[in-house]
């Protein structure tokens, strides 16, 4: 048997075809465009979405029994807001996750209804990313367009709706809405009034592993399924990414070095309180966790190689860094290409390099681009340390992952042992977890986990690094403090 694990990704949508023992049979990929249609937007056409499904998962297929298909799991990039008008139609290009245009909304959610407010309906304190904001933003700026909105959804949302025909979304996902009571697991009525939304215009909610139909017979037929495939709720990417390393209950730690960079902790209970600084979401195998955020991560990587070195060599890039030898004269940079969440909640903040000198090299400013990125990681570490979560260890997933001078690097900033699951596929494996789980092949998430997730290698902190990167951060903690006004001032807030 098969189980087909979708990861709705910024820059295209991966598939993953797992069978019953937990083996990888094969993976392929479909790339779409984002547009930034100005500076600090961000959005995409979700039939881009549905387009690399319908042709993702027959190549996927190739060469397969397809009639051994049991289910399909989706982890989707969150936070994104997809609009639908009554006959079904897309109203508007998604605005995507790491969008900043809803400044002054976030700033009305934040002050004029004001944090502990917000905290008591959702958890959570408004970011630039979530979706209600962008919820305002669109019945302020688009009015005409807000009139016709008869359903609103997240991407990974928008995809199982074409499969199966039925409106549905998971806790994990639906929590970094903004319109979601954390806690109670439910629509909060209060936000929904907030944003001039009414219950019916949002997804039913089912947990991330429970089905939520089966494939309609039109879809069934063009993907060359079987009509009775389930299709399970499914979960937002960094708790699908979670399930995929086998970061489920309290105790445990995942980082994902994708696009954005994630600190992600399960915890067996709800807390919220943590303000602006990390948030505070449901997790899929039932209970929640906490998490924070950096916008740019891997996305640093490739901005400094691709877009100012002109090279696609993003590992010779990194050839003859020494992990190990730490100076604090050396530069430093400051990973906000696209504002910060965690712990700024700042989309004004932008990237910079602090420190160059007339002998500054290219591997110099390679190697501050790789340590800003582990810095901003560690700002939620810390958080999540002053909390009271001891994190010596944690998983580690995507791209960035590759590179192990970067899981070096981490380590021994993070004075922690990185693990490298043995099937790294992120939110794709967990997909096709939580399907199978929804098919009963395992009693739980975690039994699921427990039985499939293994760790292939482990890298540890060089002790004599560990001091000098303390030093470092220290003085990368005082960086963006002191640009902050420059910053507010080059946004336009003064």
């Amino acid at each position: 048997m098969y189980f087909i694990g979708v990861d709705l990704g910024t820059s295209a949508t991966k598939f993953l075809l797992m069978d019953g023992a937990g083996g990888i049979a094969n993976i392929t990929s479909r790339p779409y465009p984002v547009e930034f249609p100005r500076p600090g937007w961000s959005q995409q056409d979700p039939e881009d979405w549905w387009r690399a499904v319908l042709e993702g998962i027959p190549e996927l297929l190739d060469g397969r029994d397809a009639s051994q298909v049991r289910g399909i799991g989706c982890g989707g990039q969150m936070h994104g807001l997809v609009t639908l008008d009554g006959s079904d139609g897309v109203i508007r290009p998604a605005i995507l996750w790491n969008d900043g245009r809803s400044t002054r909304e976030v700033a009305y959610l934040n002050e004029t209804i004001g944090v502990p407010r917000m905290l008591e309906m959702t958890g959570n304190v408004a970011f630039a990313g979530f979706t209600a904001p962008k919820i305002l933003w669109m019945r302020e700026n688009e009015p005409e367009l807000f009139s016709r909105v008869a359903h609103v959804m997240l991407p990974k949302d928008f995809v199982n709706y074409r499969l199966t025909g039925n409106l549905t979304t998971d806790p994990s996902d639906a929590s970094g809405m903004l319109l979601l009571d954390v806690a109670g697991r439910t629509w909060s009525r209060e936000m929904l009034d907030v944003c001039g939304l009414t219950e019916d215009m949002l997804p039913a909610i089912h947990e991330s592993y429970e089905p939520v139909g089966t494939l309609l017979p039109e879809v069934a037929e063009r993907l060359g399924l079987p009509a009775d495939v389930v299709v399970c709720a499914g979960a937002g990417d960094n708790a699908a990414a979670a399930v995929g390393c086998g970061v489920v209950g309290e105790g445990s730690c995942n980082i994902s070095l994708g696009t954005s960079g994630t600190v992600f902790i399960p915890t067996r209970s709800f807390s919220a309180g943590v303000g602006d600084r990390i948030h505070s979401f449901c997790h899929a195998d039932g209970g929640w966790h906490v998490m924070g955020c950096v916008l740019s991560a891997a996305s640093c990587n490739s901005w400094w190689a691709k877009d100012v070195l002109g090279t696609e060599d993003l590992a010779g890039e990194q050839v003859g860094i020494d992990p190990s030898l730490v100076s604090p004269d050396q530069p430093y940079f400051l990973p906000y290409l696209m504002g910060e969440r965690s712990p700024h909640n700042d989309p004004l903040a932008r990237g910079a390099f602090v420190g160059l000198r007339m002998d500054s090299t290219r591997r110099d400013m390679t190697r501050a681009v790789l340590e800003g990125v582990a810095f901003a990681i560690r700002d939620s570490v810390e958080i999540a340390r002053s909390l009271g979560t001891t994190v010596e260890a944690s998983k580690v997933c995507g791209g960035g992952a590759k590179s192990a001078l970067w899981l070096q690097m981490m380590a021994n900033i993070l004075d922690a042992t990185l693990e490298l699951p043995e099937t790294e596929q992120g939110p794709g494996y967990g997909g096709a977890i939580l399907a199978a789980v929804a098919c009963g092949e395992y009693p739980s998430v975690a039994d699921a986990c427990e039985k499939l997730v293994h760790v292939s290698r482990r890298v540890s902190p060089d002790p004599s690094a560990v001091e000098a990167y303390d030093g470092r951060y220290r003085i990368w903690r005082s960086l963006y403090p002191a640009l902050r006004e420059p910053f507010q001032a080059m946004g336009g807030r003064r």
